[in-house]
């Protein structure tokens, strides 16, 4: 009878893929947020025990790298179709920044996860993209390590950023009222000792994030022109 038992519960595991596990928690994460995926939940989405997720997946934060890493894995992928069909590097780049960019848009959970660990495989996948493209610009061995570390940097930073974005999103702020709440605050400053940031204040709650965001990977490939 355990034998049989033991039968049925690897055949449900079986019929219940990974893959359709990252699926669901995605749908939840991008419904109701990253506090609201428990394995009860999911199990619930996917009308099966939490033992059959087990089988899956280690625990929350092995979902949540797989999750992040299945949203990371389809941008990759259309970068790089669109390197094979003829971009040059710096538009495989930028291609490939504002694809993370805009994956980070519509699920603001996967800049968190991009944060808090910068050694999970969805971050390597970024770097290897990257790096591939550093290498087709034709730096230097000894600068490429730098020049594709300094663009990751700067899309981890993105990362934060949007992370900490999604708090504001949680207490029910939306992004202009959030930014004009800053501004209001920056304007406030000593003229003396914060000329710049005082300056800066009137154009921060109406700027383009995702304009900033590719003018500040434009710079960092004008820098990288200079090595090369």
């Amino acid at each position: 009878m355990r034998f049989m038992t033991k039968i049925r519960t690897e055949r449900r595991a079986d019929a219940l893929s990974k893959e359709r596990i990252v699926e669901a928690a995605i749908a939840i994460l991008d419904q109701d947020g990253e506090g609201a995926l428990t394995f009860r939940a999911l199990a619930a989405r996917l009308a099966t025990g939490s033992g059959a997720i087990y089988w899956h997946v280690a625990d929350k934060q092995d979902l949540l790298a797989a999750a992040t890493d299945h949203v990371i894995a389809q941008v990759t992928a259309q970068v790089t179709t669109k390197a094979v069909k003829g971009a040059t590097p710096q538009e495989a780049i930028r291609a490939l920044a504002l694809g993370v960019f805009d994956a980070i848009d519509a699920h603001p959970w996967v800049g968190g996860q991009l944060s808090r660990d910068p050694f999970q495989y969805a971050v390597l996948r970024i770097l290897e993209g990257v790096g591939g493209q550093v290498q087709a610009l034709g730096v230097p061995q000894q600068a490429q390590f730098n020049a594709a570390t300094a663009l990751m940097s700067f899309i981890l930073g993105l990362a934060g950023q949007y992370a900490a974005g999604a708090e504001f999103h949680a207490r029910g702020m939306d992004r202009t009222t959030a930014l004009r709440a800053v501004a209001a605050k920056w304007a406030q400053l000593d003229p003396i000792e914060h000329p710049f940031v005082r300056q800066v204040a009137a154009v921060l709650p109406e700027h383009d994030d995702r304009e900033q965001f590719l003018a500040g990977i434009d710079l960092i490939l004008a820098g990288i022109e200079s090595v090369r």
